[in-house]
């Protein structure tokens, strides 16, 4: 019998998710020198070389100043924010500041880094993470003011303890001058840190799109049903169950849930019915992206999950990110059945 996700009920102790703040493993080997900047794109060379020498300056805060007696003490740490639209390697560049900086260290999506000061606690959580060389945030969100707060004042206290900071964040396609409105919006929102921080802008095209076609048809039932049974490792589950499973479970939990998986399938898919369900699966999409597994559907297409009245709302940036990595995913899966 095939293997459901519903069936899956990890179980993650609070101390083990700050162990686990590292990049996906596709991000494993890169490097500056693996990125390859867009020559029709000069901001995408510019943040490279913004990266390098931010590494130089985290080192040089977290090396600190000689006191009396030869003790060392963390100076202030230092601030980079990358922004930029969808899929112009702002996750490769951030991945390749966290290997270059020596440990420890961590490296974690803003909804992650929530997740960690829930499990452990504000205290403890500035407590675990006081000791690293630099907190890498992908996707900095600013479109829930609390979960902004509660971030902002952790970062406020760590860069005190000498931890440096890097984020980045998405600014929204075919809107000029958006990258330079949601970078003063990060500074306002971190006010008390905006002098710590340098912005730098990374422009360019979604690669995940780049001559890409739309999204895959979905599978019949049956076809989908098949497929899972002959793949060694996969999971086949109904929609609607999925959804009422991830209800049960806390978010930071769902990469735990796909720990293992060779690929998804999810059988009736349809719209979100509410917000609740729809921010649910932006987490879930983002987990399977990380750990690059791919993704096969029936019933609507993967593009359709978040409904127009969704995509004009607050949350339009997660819903259009998680849209472009569920079909980067969807089409992996073609390519490699």
């Amino acid at each position: 019998m095939t293997a459901r996700l519903s069936d899956r009920s990890p179980q993650v102790p609070p101390e083990e998710l700050v162990d686990e703040m590292v990049p996906p493993t596709m991000f494993d080997e890169v490097s500056f020198d693996s990125y390859i900047p867009d020559p029709d794109e000069p901001s995408q060379s510019a943040a490279v070389a913004s990266c390098r020498e931010f590494v130089e300056r985290a080192r040089g805060a977290r090396a600190g100043k000689r006191k009396l007696f030869g003790k060392k003490t963390p100076g202030q740490g230092v601030g980079l924010y990358l922004d930029g639209g969808f899929g112009v390697g702002k996750t490769h560049l951030l991945a390749s500041i966290y290997h270059e900086m020596p440990g420890p260290k961590a490296f974690a999506t803003f909804v992650e880094v929530t997740h960690v000061v829930g499990a452990l606690g504000f205290t403890a959580a500035v407590d675990r993470l006081a000791d690293h060389s630099v907190i890498c945030i992908d996707e900095f969100e600013l479109d829930d003011p609390g979960d902004t707060m509660l971030v902002s004042r952790l970062l406020t206290e760590l860069t005190a303890r000498g931890v440096s900071i890097v984020a980045t964040s998405n600014t929204l396609p075919g809107q000029l001058g958006e990258g330079r409105f949601a970078a003063q919006d990060f500074l306002r929102e971190i006010r008390k840190l905006a002098s710590v921080f340098e912005t730098v802008r990374v422009d360019g095209p979604d690669y995940r799109h780049r001559d890409l076609p739309p999204a895959p048809e979905p599978h019949t039932d049956a076809e989908l049903a098949e497929l899972a049974a002959k793949t060694e490792g996969a999971t086949l589950d109904d929609f609607d169950e999925l959804c009422k499973h991830l209800s049960t479970l806390h978010p930071s939990k769902y990469k735990a849930l796909v720990d293992g998986v060779t690929l998804v399938c999810v059988s009736g898919v349809h719209p979100a019915p509410d917000q609740t369900v729809a921010l649910r699966m932006v987490v879930l999409a983002d987990r399977l992206y990380d750990a690059n597994i791919p993704l096969m559907v029936s019933g609507s297409k993967l593009d359709e999950i978040f409904t127009e009245e969704m995509l004009a709302g607050g949350y339009k940036k997660k819903y259009l990110r998680a849209t472009s990595r569920l079909l980067a995913l969807s089409r992996f899966a073609e390519t490699t059945n």
